[in-house]
């Protein structure tokens, strides 16, 4: 790797003044666990800072990466080379750190700064000398992430969805002081951005992403920014159907189901989004029958401002928000049909109107999986898959166009859309593009 031996070169410069090259953080921690990371930081001790640019412009071009923590990079490459720090918080922004640089600074007082002590491992970039003054090492071998300092933990609220984080993509427990610290921390004046980050790479990363919201849980900190996904705690299911309890349950399952399918899903992280919110709906839709059943009719349409609610304390993405809207308002569609053996007709009208129906076809299986009763039955996915292809070649076929409504005669005016939708329909239903022109011609006169 490219990074590693700019590491090495720079580290043996370092070396040459005096001073000495850690590898620090996430890196350690990965290499440790055996898995494959692009992102390198670097933390350089003993050298100024102005003698420290001066080394690695000798390298390539620099520029600040992280300007208010001083954290400096190289440019096409995935480096980060920093200084020890002392830093002391200044407000409630993530930002808002008085941070000063201090080469001299110890490397017990340097680690003593981060969050876990499975980042906080240091490794001599020349030597390969690991440093281990938190016992992170330990941790990392029991499964459990725990605090290094419980006065400079707090300080960065955003270590509570990092810690939720961490646990479901290395599937492992936050120790019960870090939980009890955590429950402290006031989160709320974290900015929507973070938080979105933390959660994409739980819900991307993770084998089982039910853990990042299980373990916010715990911390008391799933109700700031996921209020609509507590709200299914105890919203309850009819039991023949959904064995596995509440609809919080049900979901989380899902959204495991989901992660094992994401690699096949044209929007991963939207798809993972959708599986989280796709039940939203029974929220408000579930009723208790006098004869004791549990219903939730209409839950994809009531499930649709929440889930857009849900998802814009995240985010405001247009593309994700109409994905995900497209998704919660269809998640039933695809298992009935299959169940019931649909024309063509319909599926092809639902793959036609739906914003990705790949991934609705997933979406649908994440779903049906996600119950503690049978397993899925994969003719129904068998039986979607064929009935894709068959809207893909019958959505390849001539249609009927304004130019050949205009060459009939019609004026371009507000009615082309509706008029052009229904003919499109009249060609999935089997009739030939004239048919089509000649019905919707008849359909539409004189309105």
């Amino acid at each position: 790797m490219r990074e590693l031996e700019i590491a090495r070169r720079l580290a043996e410069a370092v070396a040459g003044e005096g001073g000495r090259a850690y590898f620090v953080g996430g890196y350690v921690r990965d290499w440790k666990m055996g898995l494959e990371t692009k992102d390198i930081d670097v933390e350089i001790y003993g050298v100024s800072p102005a003698r420290l640019r001066e080394l690695l412009s000798g390298l390539g071009r620099v520029y600040e990466k992280g300007a208010s923590f001083g954290v400096l990079s190289l440019e096409h490459t995935d480096l980060d080379i920093a200084m020890p720090r002392r830093e002391s918080r200044t407000g409630a922004r993530h930002t808002d750190f008085d941070v000063s640089v201090d080469p001299g600074l110890s490397l017990e007082e340097a680690s003593r700064r981060r969050d876990f002590t499975v980042n906080a491992m240091m490794m001599d970039v020349l030597t390969g000398e690991v440093i281990d003054l938190w016992d992170g090492l330990k941790d990392l071998h029991a499964g459990v992430l725990r605090h290094v300092a419980a006065d400079t933990f707090p300080e960065d609220a955003l270590r509570v969805f990092r810690a939720a984080q961490f646990a479901a993509r290395f599937d492992m427990r936050v120790a019960e002081e870090t939980v009890a610290l955590c429950r402290q921390m006031d989160v709320r004046d974290l900015t929507r951005e973070r938080v979105f980050e933390e959660t994409a790479k739980a819900l991307l990363k993770a084998e089982h992403p039910s853990t990042y919201f299980e373990t916010l849980a715990a911390m008391d900190h799933l109700e700031e920014f996921f209020p609509e996904v507590a709200a299914m705690r105890g919203v309850p299911q009819n039991p023949k159907y959904h064995p596995e309890g509440d609809v919080y349950r049900h979901t989380m399952l899902v959204l495991d189901q989901a992660a094992a399918l994401r690699y096949r899903a044209v929007e991963p992280l939207f798809f993972m989004f959708a599986a989280l919110c796709h039940d939203l709906g029974k929220i408000d839709a579930t009723r208790v029958e006098e004869d004791g059943r549990i219903t939730s009719h209409m839950h994809p349409v009531s499930g649709r401002p929440l889930a857009e609610q849900q998802l814009r304390r995240l985010s405001d993405n247009a593309r994700l928000l109409r994905y995900v809207d497209d998704m919660v308002c269809n998640h039933m569609r695809p298992n009935a049909m299959a169940m019931c053996q649909s024309k063509k007709k319909k599926t092809r009208l639902l793959f036609d109107a739906c914003v990705c129906p790949e991934d609705l076809i997933l979406l649908s299986r994440a779903d049906a999986s996600g119950k503690l009763d049978d397993p899925y039955d994969e003719r129904l996915e068998r039986f979607l898959l064929e009935r894709l292809q068959d809207w893909r070649e019958a959505a390849a076929q001539p249609m009927v166009t304004g130019e050949d409504l205009i060459n009939a005669g019609l004026v371009p005016d507000k009615r082309f859309s509706a008029i052009l939708k229904r003919a499109r329909e009249l060609r999935f239903a089997g009739l030939s593009k004239e048919r089509a022109l000649a019905q919707v011609l008849a359909e539409f006169a004189g309105r």
